[in-house]
């Protein structure tokens, strides 16, 4: 899968990807993905309807997008986020109204967690939803929302009831041309599709909550578990496109009557994010492979994996940029553009200082402390 999804992403999907306009959703890459497979990887039909994929083949699939183009790479995932609380716990009219779409690349999806107050802090929301009848009307404000404000649909998440903390969230399946929801695009530092959207007496039908009254929050956790080894992955795909640069450079690049690659500050440096990187991708396997045996009981595993492959991938960047010097900060270059992707990972789905808690709560939880 990985050397298909590799050649896909070199080719076809790279060229799409550079007829887009940055900060849009490119439905074109969309489709593209639907058509190659890749998004049919994640949204399998089985006999009894769509079922969830494997963290394994996410991670695959992630991470060879990544290597090759981050466009692609970010279009599939977003797909994958935005849509997996309506595929694990939305009802079957619901599913069947949405996830035929998605995995064709018909209508984009967005995930909508983060509040203008509420992002490390997700359980301290305040997009409010109060019942009225049949109906739950929401009120308030998202931001940093994947795919906002063009997608079709989104899965939201709101407070329906006070003082519960993450007890008192509940995920709703919401439609992008439902009266009283508007937004507006954000200008990142790499123009992905992400908004902000504003809910103004947006009303949803008690029969698009996406499990249960108060029980949202599990379903964000068992969405962000999922994906937090790939995004991993995607950090790896970034890291060993940086490594294959710098590497191929310093050891064509003369200086001083010699190629940098001779250079023991230099060699040294490139061996040292290649061991890195090579226990980045262990780990992020690792976790795949451990959430796949046993969802649920893996958020630890999770957040090691995610942690240690996207500061990996900052490093390998970073010291990628170093050896090629000012030729990689020219616009338009590979290192000039990994360099704006590889930031966001360390702070979307969780931060690095989240992860570090997660992952401390979980070496202490046997005993009692903390």
């Amino acid at each position: 899968m990985a050397e298909y999804t590799e050649k896909v992403a070199s080719g076809p999907l790279r060229e799409i990807a550079k007829r887009g306009v940055p900060g849009l959703i490119n439905r074109p890459l969309l489709a593209a993905l639907a058509e190659h497979g890749l998004l049919g990887r994640i949204f399998q039909r089985g006999a009894a309807g769509y079922v969830p994929t494997s963290a394994m083949d996410l991670c695959v699939i992630r991470e060879a997008l990544a290597r090759h183009c981050t466009e692609a790479e970010t279009a599939f995932a977003l797909q994958g986020l935005g849509a997996y609380p309506i595929l694990l716990a939305g009802s079957s009219d619901v599913v069947e109204a949405w996830i035929p779409r998605i995995a064709a690349g018909e209508a984009a999806v967005g995930f909508a967690l983060t509040e203008p107050d509420a992002g490390s802090d997700a359980a301290a929301l305040a997009l409010r939803a109060t019942v009225d009848g049949d109906d739950f009307v929401l009120d308030g404000e998202k931001t940093y929302i994947s795919h906002a404000p063009e997608a079709e649909v989104y899965s939201v998440f709101a407070r329906t009831t006070d003082g519960a903390g993450a007890r008192g969230i509940t995920a709703f399946a919401v439609a992008r041309d439902t009266p009283g929801l508007t937004g507006e695009h954000i200008d990142l530092l790499a123009p992905h599709p992400i908004g902000r959207l504003r809910f103004d007496g947006v009303r949803v039908p008690r029969s698009h909550i996406l499990g249960d009254v108060d029980g949202g929050w599990g379903v964000a956790m068992r969405t962000l578990d999922m994906f937090r080894p790939s995004v991993g992955a995607f950090a790896v795909g970034m890291a060993q496109a940086a490594l294959d640069a710098a590497v191929a450079h310093a050891a064509q690049r003369q200086a001083f009557g010699r190629s940098l690659s001779s250079f023991q500050g230099v060699s040294h440096q490139l061996a040292d994010v290649a061991t890195r990187l090579r226990a980045a991708r262990l780990l992020v396997h690792d976790a795949a492979a451990a959430y796949d045996a046993e969802p649920g009981k893996t958020g630890h595993l999770s957040a090691m994996a995610k942690l240690f492959a996207t500061e990996t991938a900052q490093v390998a960047v970073d010291l990628a940029i170093q050896v090629h010097g000012a030729r990689a900060l020219e616009r338009g270059h590979l290192l000039e553009h990994l360099y704006r992707e590889v930031r966001a990972p360390r702070i979307y789905e969780g931060a690095s200082e989240v992860q570090r808690e997660i992952i401390a709560r979980s070496l202490f939880k046997s005993v009692g402390a903390r």
